[in-house]
């Protein structure tokens, strides 16, 4: 399992092209849960019910949401347009998360590290 559960639930809501108020409307909770669910540094994790409605709401496996195996969606690896970066596959959503949970001095070190890398410095 690569992607962390905030991941796999925003990227189930964007497949779906739901707002986080559209899927709080169909899970029966507020917008900020959803925030709170898709948030990668501390953010919650939903009840099992809360998990159920979003798969039935997104239509998207219930173990693949849960725990990332199992079947996924094509729709849930897509990657959304715009300025927020989302993971092509799975490995990269690792990194993306991994990332998100450094520092900002250390994700520019990271960042610099991998343009020297790939040679786009």
């Amino acid at each position: 399992m690569w992607a962390s559960m905030a991941i796999r639930i925003r990227r189930a809501r964007l497949g779906a092209a739901m707002t986080q108020s559209e899927l709080a409307r169909h899970t029966g909770v507020n917008r900020s849960a959803v925030a709170q669910w898709e948030r990668t540094d501390g953010g919650t994790t939903p009840s099992v019910a809360n998990l159920a409605g979003i798969a039935v709401a997104t239509k998207v496996a219930f173990e693949w949401l849960a725990t990332g195996r199992g079947t996924h969606p094509a729709h849930a690896l897509e990657v959304p347009t715009g300025p927020v970066a989302y993971a092509m596959d799975e490995f990269e959503a690792h990194c993306l998360d991994s990332l998100r949970r450094l520092t900002k001095q250390s994700q520019r070190l990271v960042c610099e590290l991998l343009e020297e890398m790939t040679g786009q410095r």
